[in-house]
């Protein structure tokens, strides 16, 4: 167990510094970043230390008892989950199309369209009908992107990033578990919780895409990497509504997204 903590804190250490060593972070380009793109970084940044946090405590707790530590109440991160079903090719499939093309992504590039019209972002693509559709297809475009090469790179590397509902209980417990899963994946046939390079690199992606693909010229790294910050942060709120708005094993989402035993009490169809 120490040997995988080694492995996963390696790997985090070695994608901030890869990824956080360009010219977005030197000295000089951090004094033009604006408050909220500072506020941010530091909360992704807490959610990915809070990722690796949980699987080093579980791995002491273990080396000092000699055995699984009862965590009743709480989910025990980078260990084998006994009662995880890795989904089948056809339920990733399945929920790619619904995750990327589905209701969900056109209703958030509808609205988030509607606010960009309102503040006139970005004022090249100007008001009326004409700049309403170009906002809603950029938006649905980053949505699309996003969600390919996060499951794209998870299938490349063999994770799962489809979302589990925690089987604790308590808010705090469940909040965390949701902000976790944020940048954090299944991995193995016994699902054990990894630090998700999938999870991490989608999001930017799909704005880096956006500017340097269909956005006016004066848009530049540091634009995609504070809108990929918006994205990284309205996916875990995502997750938290899925922890806490879902509606059932006869809903929407049970049917064609969270079809598995943990996120849906009765097989979808997909199962």
């Amino acid at each position: 167990m120490n040997l995988v903590m080694g492995n996963v804190e390696q790997r985090f250490a070695r994608v901030c510094r890869e990824g956080f060593s360009d010219e977005l972070w030197t000295q000089s380009n951090m004094s033009h970043l604006s408050k909220k793109s500072r506020a941010s970084i530091v909360l992704l940044l807490a959610a990915a230390v809070l990722a690796v946090l949980p699987v080093q405590a579980s791995a002491q707790a273990l080396s000092s008892s000699g055995g699984p530590a009862d965590n009743a109440g709480s989910t025990t991160y980078g260990q084998p989950d006994a009662t995880y079903d890795r989904p089948t090719q056809r339920t990733k499939v399945t929920n790619y199309a619904f995750d990327a093309f589905g209701p969900y992504p056109i209703v958030g590039a509808a609205v988030a369209a509607g606010v960009n019209q309102f503040t006139n972002s970005p004022p090249e693509w100007n008001q009326g009908v004409e700049g309403y559709s170009k906002r809603f297809g950029s938006n649905f475009g980053i949505a699309a992107v996003t969600t390919t090469t996060r499951y794209g790179l998870a299938q490349a590397f063999r994770e799962d990033t489809l979302y589990y509902r925690c089987e604790c209980s308590g808010f705090f417990p469940r909040l965390r578990h949701a902000a976790i899963s944020t940048l954090t994946g299944r991995h193995g046939e016994d699902g054990h919780r990894v630090f998700s390079i999938p999870a991490l690199v989608a999001p930017y992606a799909g704005t880096m895409t956006a500017v340097y693909g269909w956005y006016p010229n004066r848009f530049g790294a540091k634009d995609a990497f504070r809108m990929g910050n918006y994205t990284m942060l309205l996916y875990m709120g995502g997750n938290v509504s899925l922890e806490f708005f879902y509606s059932g094993p006869h809903s929407l989402l049970s049917r064609m997204h969270l079809n598995n035993t943990h996120g849906s009490p009765e097989p979808g169809p997909n199962h």
